[in-house]
């Protein structure tokens, strides 16, 4: 979670940085028909500074070092839309492998003892991925020393001779598309670049495939669909209706937690003293909850549960307003903000009905927005199911989000 000076925070928050990406932009853009694709124009900025800032969204990343053409960094370095999170620009090689060991070595020598600490390295033409991506894979190089997002293959796959004559079937199941940020430890990255010095041969297409080839395991995680990379003219099309869209962006949250010891129930932002509180690593606020999900859920931006783990990164008992206000943030950071708010509370206790106005006015305050902009009512569900027997209170919302240029 961001600091009051709006850092990285110092603190045990999950938000603590604990990881370094490495952007390589070094690339030709052959397939885009003369086309630059890191610098063609999104909504007023270029491609690659929108992957800058996504990358850098997570509070968990630390320092961000972009690679790029050496004919270009002086120009970047001092360009008006380069990101301030972006720790340094420096010159990259020919090929991948020299271009991502120039960003890992300006990292090193950055911070010498950080030789443990995972490093991501992601392309600069996918301009879409996700927080919870970013967080996903620092997470799987936490607990297995690299990692990488996957996608399953959803094609028949086909090999196919020069002659253009179908030779047979490969088996899918076995098969997946690899996609970016790759994540590994340092020290993994520096032994792989002994054995296979960069700039010399085998040439690698990937940072896995680099760690494969040196016997170090990397770990599959699931990849997202909307994490586009851009290599083709029409995707530049599908990037900017993804990150300036003309129409309203609607999310839809829901969340669930069942009563617990102890009294003073949290919910919608205010606290109903005598009611029995509800059970949970947070405070238990299921109605914020399910509005936070709803605000990611429109922006693209992952899941509450993967921004905040219910385990040691995430204070135990942490207020369900600073979940929302750090979502808020990370909205603002994407040049996004709150429009409407629609939440549903089904429960068969409390009785809420005195209290709906309380709930939208300091749901209103924590978004920045006028109550009539926001709508909150409670139903007991039929009486059906935990909610009805008075066991768990959840929640639904459904959040539309403007832009705040």
């Amino acid at each position: 979670m961001a600091g009051e000076d709006g850092t990285p925070g110092g603190d045990a928050r999950p938000g603590t940085a604990e990881a370094d990406v490495v952007v390589v932009a070094a690339g030709s853009s052959r397939r885009m028909g003369g086309v630059d694709k890191l610098l063609a124009p999104i909504a007023g900025r270029p491609l690659i500074a929108w992957t800058l800032d996504a990358v850098a969204a997570s509070p968990r990343i630390g320092a961000v070092v972009l690679v790029t053409s050496a004919d270009r960094v002086d120009e970047w370095r001092t360009a008006d839309w380069l990101p301030e999170r972006v720790t340094a620009v420096v010159a990259g090689g020919v090929t991948r492998q020299q271009s991502v060991a120039a960003g890992v070595q300006e990292i090193h020598a950055l911070d010498p003892a950080g030789r443990t600490r995972p490093i991501l390295v992601h392309d600069g033409a996918r301009p879409l991925v996700s927080v919870g991506l970013v967080e996903a894979v620092i997470d799987g190089v936490i607990a297995h020393g690299a990692a990488l997002p996957v996608l399953a293959v959803a094609e028949t796959v086909k090999r196919v001779g020069e002659d253009g004559r179908i030779l047979g079937t490969v088996d899918r199941s076995v098969l997946a598309a690899a996609q970016t940020p790759q994540g590994a430890r340092r020290d993994l990255l520096l032994r792989a670049w002994d054995a296979f010095p960069p700039g010399e041969p085998p040439e690698f297409t990937d940072e896995a495939a680099l760690l494969e080839a040196c016997t170090i395991p990397v770990h599959a995680i699931s990849g997202e669909p909307g994490n586009l990379k851009v290599t083709l003219p029409g995707d530049l099309q599908r990037a900017e209706l993804a990150l300036a869209p003309t129409g309203t962006r609607v999310g839809f949250g829901h969340d669930s937690h069942p009563f617990g010891p102890g009294t003073g129930l949290r919910l919608g932002g205010i606290e109903i003293p005598a009611a029995p509180r509800l059970s949970g690593h947070s405070d238990g606020d299921v109605a914020l909850h399910a509005l936070a999900d709803a605000l990611l859920g429109a922006a693209g931006l992952g899941d509450l549960g993967r921004l905040f783990p219910a385990d040691s990164r995430t204070p135990r008992g942490i207020a369900s307003t600073d979940l929302v206000l750090e979502v808020v943030a990370r909205l603002a950071a994407r040049d996004l903000a709150p429009a409407t708010v629609d939440i549903v509370v089904i429960g068969a206790r409390p009785r809420l009905g005195a209290r709906l106005d309380l709930m939208r006015s300091a749901i209103a305050g924590l978004l920045g927005l006028d109550a009539s902009a926001v709508n909150v009512k409670a139903s007991t569900g039929n009486l059906a199911g935990d909610e009805g027997a008075g066991r768990s209170i959840s929640a639904r919302a459904v959040a539309t989000l403007r832009s705040s240029k």
